[in-house]
Formats: structure tokens, C-alpha cells, sequence
């Protein structure tokens, strides 16, 4: 007598899954950071220091072109802008590759594959929540306090832990059909880090390039994130952060749609 478990074929079945095996999320999260901190000499430091040095070049950057400051000191200026990029390549580095990486757990055990690419999104938020104490400490030692508009900042953390996840859901699965696609990601991640307004502001960009400008929806989420931790002493056009909602939304959708099409037929190919 054999016993085959096969996937609920409903939906509703498949999301009631995906909430039953949650503690498995949380394991292969908490897997990826033991490995990736484990017999390291300086541990969560290394959480620090990419975003540290990132700044570090893009304030010397700002200081050679002669970017305009704005009254908002350039360490705080790039850094703002590094911690959102920073979550975003990660969470999108590691979810595109989580199925590849995790091969013999998904040929052999029935779950949600859904869980893999997002556990590895939770595992890049947690570094983010590293690199917040960095941003603390040089808030600190600049001098500036937050203010109200600080309170928005979770909806900035939102946008991009859903645009990680749409993204990362649509690449996870083009990972297993086309290996290819392993190379394409570092190489978008290294393009987007530059043609985003990390070591200048959207203001520095001109008016007639906006609507195409604003078709990178980091744009608008870096500019949020600016914006509230910043105290709103940097602008945030409506244009941007409308249509970085849109095409977040939209990534969310089209990268769960495309992921469960094809998630049936991972175990095979993978």
C-alpha cells in the first residue's frame, strides 16, 4: 500500500497549507541566518558593514560631483536611500535562487513551495533590521532627531518587503526552468543600484525624464524612505510613490500567479 500527499488543488486548500506549514518558514529563516553568521570572526558586523562602505563611496561620490546637500548631511542622505536598496537586492538575490538552493528538500517533501522564496525575504529582512542600528547610531552622531513623519516609515518597509516577494516568487521560478536566469539577477541588482536615487535625490533628475524615471519603483520607495526618516526635509513626488504602489502590486500578483503555475512541475525539473 502506498500513500501519495499531494497539494490541495483548490486554492483556498493551498493558502490553508501554506498557514500549516508557517513553522517551516520560520526554520529555513532561522537555517539561513545560523549558516550564513556561523564560524564567522565579527558575526552580525558583516550585516554592517556592505551598507557601511556603500555610503562611505557614495559620499565621496556626492562630495566630488558637488551634488547639492539640501541641508541634509550626505551620510544620512545616501544611507537613507542604501538601507530600502540594500533589503531589496538582498531579499531579491536570495529569494531567486532559495528553490535552486534548497533542491532536495523540494523533490522530496510535499509543502507550499511558496514558503522557500519568502522565508528567504524574511531572512533579508532581518539583516535590514541590522543595518537600522547603523542608520541610529549616524543619526546620532549627526545630530538629527526623526519627527512625525517617521511614523511612515513602515509602509516604505512594506512596499519593499511586497516588491522582494513578487519579484523574488516570478525569478525563483524562471531559476528552475532556465538556470540561466542565475546570472541575469546579479547583473540587474548592479545596474538598478546605479539608475536608482541613491547618491543623488529624484530632484537631481530632470522633469522631462520622470515618467520613465518613475517606472523604477525603488524610486518612489527610496524617496519614502527619505522622506519619513529624514523628517520630510526631502521631497517625495506623488507621481513616484503612485506608481511604485501600482507596479508593487502588480509584481505581487503576476510573481504569485506565475510561481503556483508552475510550481506543480519543480520536483520534476528541478
Amino acid at each position: 500500500m502506498h500513500l501519495v500527499i499531494e497539494p490541495g488543488l483548490a486554492s483556498a486548500n493551498y493558502w490553508r497549507d501554506l498557514w500549516r506549514y508557517r513553522e517551516l518558514l520560520y526554520f529555513l529563516a532561522w537555517r539561513d541566518l545560523a549558516v550564513r553568521y556561523k564560524q564567522t570572526a565579527i558575526g552580525v558586523v558583516w550585516a554592517l558593514l556592505r551598507p557601511a562602505l556603500t555610503m562611505v563611496v557614495f559620499v565621496l561620490f556626492r562630495r566630488l560631483v558637488g551634488i547639492d546637500r539640501g541641508g541634509v548631511p550626505d551620510a544620512l542622505l545616501v544611507l537613507a536611500a542604501v538601507l530600502p536598496w540594500q533589503f531589496f537586492a538582498n531579499a531579491l538575490s536570495e529569494s531567486s535562487a532559495s528553490l535552486i538552493n534548497n533542491t532536495n528538500l523540494i523533490s522530496k517533501v510535499y509543502f507550499p513551495r511558496l514558503i522557500v522564496p519568502i522565508a528567504a525575504v524574511f531572512t533579508a529582512f532581518v539583516d535590514f533590521l541590522i543595518t537600522v542600528g547603523l542608520l541610529a547610531v549616524v543619526m546620532a552622531w549627526q545630530g538629527f532627531a526623526p519627527g512625525w513623519t517617521l511614523l511612515a516609515l513602515p509602509l516604505f518597509v512594506a512596499l519593499t518587503f511586497v516588491l522582494s516577494t513578487g519579484l523574488g516568487l516570478f525569478l525563483a521560478a524562471l531559476n528552475v526552468e532556465y538556470r540561466d536566469f542565475r546570472y541575469v539577477v546579479p547583473f540587474v541588482i548592479q545596474v538598478g543600484l546605479f539608475i536608482s536615487p541613491i547618491a543623488f535625490s529624484s530632484a537631481n533628475v530632470p522633469e522631462r525624464w520622470h515618467g520613465l524615471y518613475f517606472l523604477n519603483p525603488m524610486v518612489g520607495i527610496i524617496d519614502g524612505f527619505r522622506w519619513s526618516i529624514l523628517g520630510g526635509r526631502t521631497p517625495i513626488d506623488p507621481a513616484s510613490l503612485g506608481s511604485s504602489i501600482a507596479i508593487t502590486a502588480a509584481a505581487a500578483v503576476a510573481g504569485v500567479w506565475y510561481f503556483r503555475r508552475m510550481e506543480r512541475h519543480f520536483a520534476d525539473v528541478i
